[in-house]
């Protein structure tokens, strides 16, 4: 980037909309949740729950890992030995049994989500028996889907087998950037031919549908380094990608202080770095799907984005449509119609209660009719880059006439160029595609501008 007006032009609306934000992987936000909501009333949700609801969706927090990455912003604790994690998965086996008998019919499940921390620190028979105790509890579809966050570094081929074996078909890796110095400030170190093998073994053992991760704003990171990054990611052929932009948020996870603030890129930096990916991966022939995720056109995610169907979770985009997660593990975030609900995040916490024969909830937020209204139009913008706010009102019995303020701010936006206001349908530009973050706080109601709870922007 050389023109001067248009660095002036970027530095401006960085200035302007690059403040902190959240990420809406759900609405409200996790920093809404309160003690408001406990497990006496995830008891009650769950007991209404029915098939008529549809399939439901699974998430499995395994909150271990070897060795801990300093970007990290997920509830995790690094283990010396397996005994911790053989303990947790036994309390995560009476959690399954603890929600299911609160149900009042047997669910069926139509994708299962492992996520962390590290999900292959599971051993191969802890992943096989929660995949199990679900099918046990539940009716988990022959073709379900289940997929798992996987780290290079500590995957075996025992492991793989065993996965496939018990049904996994999806399957995302960690990559981060493969240059030695980025991989060095962060503390992950993983060559180029360690993730291409592991890639090889999960194809050789049949599951196919590989994700892979990057970022973009880590420590020592340079236009340079992101370029080489995607060249060897792309010789690894994946079917999805994503480039999260690192969220540096040292007062909220301390360990990130061992990340120099000296060595981290500015905003201008790290936008120019997800531009030059983004026109990468298009180049390569994927198509740009949200904000940060690519997939090959004959992909699921793709043709989901095409339709609008596309949706946004806490694991990112998906095309996971169901109305209902339930969340097992400490953290877990569940999704019911009445409201989110999330487990305890001290492991220790957690597993008192569960041993106590008691749903280890300790937080949420009960969802009101304004904030659904909200909620659909942030993940249609945050998915579509537009959304009809007549038609979305309509659905919920509301007016859009009332979005008076919210109005104001977006023709403020529309004169910077980032949004187009045409009646009551709201688009999102080219050059706002970047900013929709912001664009959608400002429907959010719940906000806090001043806050230190969010991640920059940009």
């Amino acid at each position: 980037m050389t023109d001067t007006a248009e660095i002036d032009t970027l530095d401006r609306l960085i200035a302007r909309y690059g403040g902190r934000v959240p990420r809406y992987t759900s609405y409200p936000t996790a920093v809404q949740f309160s003690a408001a909501v406990d497990a006496a009333d995830y008891h009650q949700w769950l007991a209404a729950l029915g098939r008529a609801d549809g399939a439901i969706s699974v998430y499995i927090h395994v909150p271990f890992c070897a060795q801990l990455c300093w970007y990290c912003g997920c509830h995790t604790k690094v283990v010396n030995s397996h005994a911790p994690i053989s303990d947790y998965v036994a309390d995560l086996l009476a959690e399954i049994d603890l929600v299911a008998d609160a149900l009042s019919e047997r669910l069926a499940i139509g994708l299962v989500h492992f996520g962390g921390g590290t999900p292959n620190m599971l051993s191969p028979d802890e992943l096989t028996a929660i995949l199990d105790r679900l099918a046990e509890r539940f009716d988990l579809a022959n073709e379900a889907d289940i997929a798992v966050e996987v780290d290079p570094r500590v995957l075996s081929r025992d492991w793989i087998a065993a996965a496939a074996h018990a049904g996994v078909n999806r399957a995302s890796l960690g990559v981060q950037d493969f240059c030695p110095d980025v991989q060095a400030a962060i503390n992950r170190t993983q060559p180029y031919e360690l993730v291409a093998h592991a890639v090889e073994a999960l194809r050789g053992a049949g599951i196919e549908s590989i994700n892979l991760d990057l970022m973009s704003g880590l420590p020592r990171q340079s236009l340079g380094s992101v370029e080489a990054t995607i060249g060897e990611t792309l010789s690894l052929a994946p079917d999805r990608l994503s480039l999260f932009g690192y969220a540096h948020v040292p007062w909220l996870k301390p360990h990130q202080k061992l990340i120099a603030d000296a060595d981290l890129p500015d905003a201008r930096a790290r936008l120019v770095m997800q531009r030059r990916a983004a026109e990468l991966f298009e180049a390569a022939g994927f198509q740009r799907l949200g904000l940060d995720h690519f997939a090959r056109p004959e992909d699921g995610l793709a043709g989901a984005a095409a339709e609008q169907h596309m949706r946004r979770n806490f694991q990112g985009y998906t095309t996971d449509a169901a109305n209902v997660l339930l969340g097992f593990g400490a953290s877990a975030i569940g999704r019911l119609p009445q409201a989110y609900v999330q487990n305890a995040a001290d492991v220790a916490q957690w597993r008192a209660q569960i041993e106590a024969g008691g749903l280890p909830v300790t937080r949420g937020i009960a969802l009101g009719p304004s904030d659904l209204f909200r909620a659909e139009i942030i993940e249609r913008l945050m998915c579509d880059f537009h959304v009809d706010l007549a038609d979305v009102a309509a659905r919920h019995g509301r007016a859009p006439a009332n979005l008076v303020r919210e109005r104001a701010m977006l023709a403020e936006m529309e004169a910077d160029g980032l949004v187009t206001v045409a009646k009551s349908v709201v688009h999102v530009t080219p050059e706002g595609r970047d900013f929709v973050r912001s664009v959608c706080a400002v429907f959010d109601r719940y906000l806090d501008r001043d806050g230190l709870r969010h991640a920059q922007g940009v």
